[in-house]
């Protein structure tokens, strides 16, 4: 994991390698990781989840989307996920209402999480 700073905010960027994020665990010691370094952001690579994540019903996007957000950090899950939109109607859905709020973004590449930081 590394720390950086976007547009003066604090982010927590998890490293492309490393364990899958699947359970509330994993993302409470997120939680933890970023309260340590005081980010406000936690980045998070495609790569990184587990792909029950983006089968809704399984719940494991709920669960780790709202234990960052119950602690007041925010989450970008950066790469591409147009194969997991394609399959699911539901998945795309819940990424437009994200994408449309200020706690969880998904974007394409770190570029593009700048952008929105900026604006």
């Amino acid at each position: 994991m590394a720390i950086t700073t976007l547009h003066g905010i604090r982010v927590l960027v998890c490293d492309a390698d490393g364990p899958a994020l699947a359970t509330e665990r994993d993302a409470a010691d997120l939680v933890g990781e970023a309260f340590s370094e005081q980010a406000e952001l936690v980045v998070v690579p495609v790569a990184r989840l587990d792909d029950r994540f983006f089968s809704l019903r399984t719940g494991v996007a709920g669960a780790i989307v709202q234990k960052l957000v119950q602690y007041r950090r925010r989450l970008a899950v950066v790469g591409d996920i147009s194969a997991q939109l394609t399959a699911s109607n539901a998945l795309r859905d819940f990424v437009v209402e994200a994408n449309r709020g200020r706690d969880v973004w998904f974007v394409p590449d770190i570029a593009a999480l700048e952008r929105r930081l900026r604006s």
